[in-house]
């Protein structure tokens, strides 16, 4: 047998947005263990935002694993958190999500990577870089720096090390942004990659000094800087063989219904990115378009080329949401539309 280690990984109770936490064990597996395989782990609820001290315990449900390429008989372990009677606790957004494993969705993963509370690349003085423009897919110092490109490239092998659908990266609009791009069939395994993509960044840029900010506006809004967005691309099985102009058209009316619970659950200060400017539609209307990055849904020339069948963009969802929620609530809205 070998001492595989364990890390169990989770989403604290902070609220507006939960932050990643870890903590390993050791444990004795003849190969590399499977899900059925991992206990349940206990940890101190009240220093996590979801217990009081005098009463703490909460527990750790392994829900998805993958090997660590980090280390030898490494082990990461996607949980859910529960309370000691093993019902889902109140934080835990992915037991009460609706999933369908014919749904497909592509996340796209926009973040700022900043360095002594500034995006790389930025003046450490104070001030700007020169204005966006050639930033986005950008190449060579002046655009990139000496550090980035190592951060996501190293990122990007990890991810795949792992076993996690990463699909792609790009340097984005802003100076210091960068994309990554994570594919899933399932609600549930999407988002548990996308949360597992974000845990290795962020414990990557651990020895770089670098620090992941996602927030959907850093810079604020006084400036003519990018925000972060996590551009939602979704179908489902229906959507993909089938379809149909009246069915679309139908589809996007449910959008702009609900439009509200979707904002209500696409990321905190969306108000601050949704403005209509910046590739944006504003938070409180709804569009779709053919190729339009300005609306709250793009609307790819294969999907009309397709015979109106394929895949959608919601571009509203912002760079700290909860892809658990996100997923969920857009095949919640696609279930109120009647297909034929």
């Amino acid at each position: 047998m070998a001492k595989y280690k364990l890390e169990y990984i989770w989403l604290d109770g902070y609220e507006p947005v939960p932050n990643l936490r870890g903590k390993t064990q050791v444990k004795d597996f003849d190969t590399f263990p499977t899900l059925a395989e991992l206990p349940m782990w206990g940890f101190d609820g009240s220093s996590t935002r979801q217990a009081e001290g005098k009463s703490s315990d909460c527990l750790l449900k392994p829900v998805a694993c993958y090997p660590d390429p980090t280390k030898t008989n490494g082990a990461l372990v996607m949980c859910e958190v529960m309370m000691p009677d093993g019902s889902p606790h109140p934080s835990n957004s992915r037991a009460t999500i609706l999933d369908d494993s014919d749904a497909w969705f592509g996340f796209e993963q926009e973040y700022f990577l900043y360095q002594d509370g500034v995006p790389l690349g930025f003046p450490a003085g104070g001030g700007f870089p020169p204005p966006q423009g050639e930033y986005y897919t950008g190449v060579g110092y002046k655009n990139v720096g000496d550090l980035a490109r190592e951060i996501v490239d190293t990122h990007l092998d990890l991810c795949l090390d792992a076993g996690i659908n990463h699909e792609g990266i790009n340097a984005e609009v802003a100076k210091g942004q960068w994309e990554f791009q994570i594919f899933g069939k399932g609600s549930r395994t999407a988002a548990d990659q996308v949360w597992m993509a974000r845990y290795l960044l962020l414990r990557l840029c651990e020895k770089y000094g670098v620090d992941v900010n996602w927030h959907c506006k850093p810079l604020g809004t006084e400036v003519d800087w990018n925000g972060s967005g996590m551009h939602s691309n979704f179908s489902t099985k229906y959507m993909r063989e089938v379809g149909g102009k009246d069915y679309f058209e139908a589809l996007m009316a449910a959008f702009d219904k609900y439009k509200n619970e979707h904002i209500a659950v696409y990321g905190p200060d969306n108000h601050m990115r949704l403005t209509g400017l910046h590739e944006t539609q504003s938070i409180d209307k709804f569009n779709y378009g053919v190729a339009n990055r300005g609306a709250s849904v793009r609307v790819p020339h294969s999907f009309v080329n397709n015979g109106y069948k394929g895949y959608l963009e919601d571009r509203r969802p912002n760079s700290q949401g909860d892809p658990y929620k996100i997923a969920s609530r857009i095949l919640q809205t696609i279930a109120t539309v009647p297909t034929p």
